[in-house]
């Protein structure tokens, strides 16, 4: 799977989890020169707290594209089947494929 924003790849990987219909990639896969932390979260009833990263190309800004749980809810790893806080989500015009 790749993740692609502003023509540039911002992560690509064999070894995505797929949960509620978006790719997770692992944090490893991820290009840190394109992201950026942000202050943004948000709470899933069974995920927990959401962290966002915002995307820079060329200096262009993609605000919250991309979402972590680093401590993901007690029962949602059972859940998805696999340890999914060192993994990464995007979206805002992101194309994963």
């Amino acid at each position: 799977m790749k993740a692609t924003w502003n023509n540039t790849v911002i992560a690509e990987s064999n070894e995505t989890i797929l949960i509620e219909g978006n790719h997770y990639f692992p944090k490893k896969s991820v290009n840190k020169e394109f992201i950026q932390e942000s202050k943004h979260t948000s709470t899933c009833p069974w995920k927990g707290e959401a962290h966002y990263f915002h995307i820079i190309i060329d200096g262009e800004k993609n605000e919250n594209a991309g979402w972590c749980y680093p401590l993901p809810k007690e029962g949602s790893v059972t859940k998805v089947g696999k340890d999914f806080s060192n993994y990464i989500a995007f979206w805002k015009g992101v194309t994963v494929n």
